[in-house]
């Protein structure tokens, strides 16, 4: 059934856009219900600018740099934060609202919390001050079903669309009571909470195994050679210096010393090489590396796409409990467990899948994400172009044999830390859900 809208003449005057998908009729409808009640984003910006292309680093002793990525619904994503030393730099401060001006991810919105006070803000990024309205309830707003449908309409350009102050400004904001506009700064700020206790749940899990292993404060050092036999050379099939760096000799020997003993890395680990038949008018759900968060070791996004759209490297077979490990050398960092049972989950060839054998699932999680096993991967990198791990040198990798009782404590804690985020998430939802009902009303 054709849908359709009659709109007046006169209501075309002084519009920035004359296209029939504006004028649809949801539009129209969330439209009349907004302007009986509301402000205008141009009367509430005070200030409106972008930020700056600074020199980045992964030392996190420095200032956080908000990159676009990191501009995510309502609350700032830290996966794959970078960090700036540059002193002269625009600050953010506690209440802004940040937009991605341009590119994928156009119109993802967020609001600073106090985690991100004093922090910088990329070129691509826009910031914007605003009086007169609680700017966490503005955030929660536009990244509701509502705001959706608002950002959709003023976005500009359809090869490469962009947000800007002139669109923005055409923005409505519906007014709630003083009351209601303070529930929303609540309730992000205990989301943020909970991410905080994630955060450290997770971290007292990598400690607790670094610990125990005697690595709490190990050292990577570099050194300037390595003598080794012409046996070693050949039992490796390498003869780069790097694989025989004197570090991985350290590293190999605090586990060697363990005082439970060691084994192989597929002694100890499944290395699942199941795929699926594709059907090409079947949903999957599918999982790629841009969809893990390194920081936490989850999932953060699951793609559905139909069989015949999904790309050609989407045929690992995934479960729950599995835990999907990056081959690719420079993204040895996307490790994440798989918490929950999701049917036809698929995900990408460019992972291992790591199945219980001998650890629990959220050990195996903390085991590959550590520094000492993360540095073990690196060394059986191979190739030029693309340096990957072949899943043959997997074997060559010794693990500690932890104890039940180790393991159930790294367990319980990353367990802990993957409840604190789902409700995170859950208070997010809620609150966008209660702002959906007070805007009907």
């Amino acid at each position: 059934m054709i849908t359709y809208s009659i709109i007046k003449k006169s209501q075309l005057e002084g519009a920035l856009r004359m296209d029939a998908e504006y004028y649809q009729p949801e539009f129209l409808k969330l439209r009349n219900i907004i302007e009986k009640n509301s402000l205008s984003f141009e009367d509430i910006i005070v200030e409106f600018g972008s930020g700056k292309n600074l020199n980045q680093t992964a030392n996190n002793n420095y200032i956080k740099f908000i990159r676009t990525q990191n501009v995510r619904p309502i609350i700032i994503d830290e996966n794959g934060l970078s960090f700036t030393d540059v002193k002269n730099h625009p600050k953010l401060d506690y209440g802004d609202l940040l937009f991605v001006r341009v590119g994928e991810g156009v119109g993802n919105s967020s609001v600073v919390t106090k985690n991100f006070q004093n922090s910088t803000f990329s070129d691509n990024v826009i910031r914007i001050k605003i009086k007169g309205i609680n700017p966490f309830y503005v955030s929660v707003l536009l990244n509701s079903e509502v705001g959706y449908l608002l950002m959709e309409q003023i976005e500009k350009g359809s090869a490469r669309p962009l947000i800007s102050r002139e669109n923005l400004n055409a923005l409505k904001v519906p007014k709630i009571s003083n009351n209601e506009q303070i529930y929303f700064e609540k309730i992000i700020n205990q989301s943020e909470n909970f991410i905080e206790n994630s955060k450290l749940f997770y971290s007292q899990a990598e400690n607790l195994l670094l610990e125990e292993l005697g690595l709490k404060d190990f050292k990577n050092e570099e050194n300037l050679f390595s003598i080794v036999n012409l046996s070693e050379v050949k039992k490796a099939y390498r003869i780069d210096a790097e694989y025989f760096q004197l570090k991985y000799e350290k590293l190999i020997s605090k586990i060697k010393n363990y005082k439970n003993g060691f084994d192989s890395f597929d002694n100890l680990i499944e290395i699942s090489n199941m795929k699926i038949e594709v059907n090409p008018e079947k949903e999957y759900k599918y999982i790629e590396l841009a969809d893990v968060n390194e920081n936490l070791g989850i999932v953060d996004d699951i793609q559905i796409i139909k069989g015949k759209d999904l790309p050609s490297r989407a045929k690992m077979k995934l479960q729950k409990n599995d835990v999907i490990v990056s081959s690719v050398e420079g993204s040895t960092n996307k490790v994440a467990l798989i918490n929950k049972d999701i049917k036809d989950l698929v995900g990408s060839t460019g992972f291992f899948i790591l199945r219980e054998k001998y650890f629990q699932p959220e050990v195996n999680l903390i085991l590959i994400k550590s520094i000492i096993i993360k540095a073990l991967l690196k060394r059986e990198a191979q190739g030029t172009i693309l340096t990957a791990i072949p899943s043959s040198s997997l074997k060559r990798i010794i693990l500690p044999k932890l104890n039940s009782d180790i393991q159930q404590k790294i367990a319980d804690l990353v367990r802990k830390s993957h409840q604190a985020r789902k409700k995170a998430k859950e208070l997010l939802e809620e609150a966008k859900q209660k702002v959906e009902k007070l805007i009907e009303q």
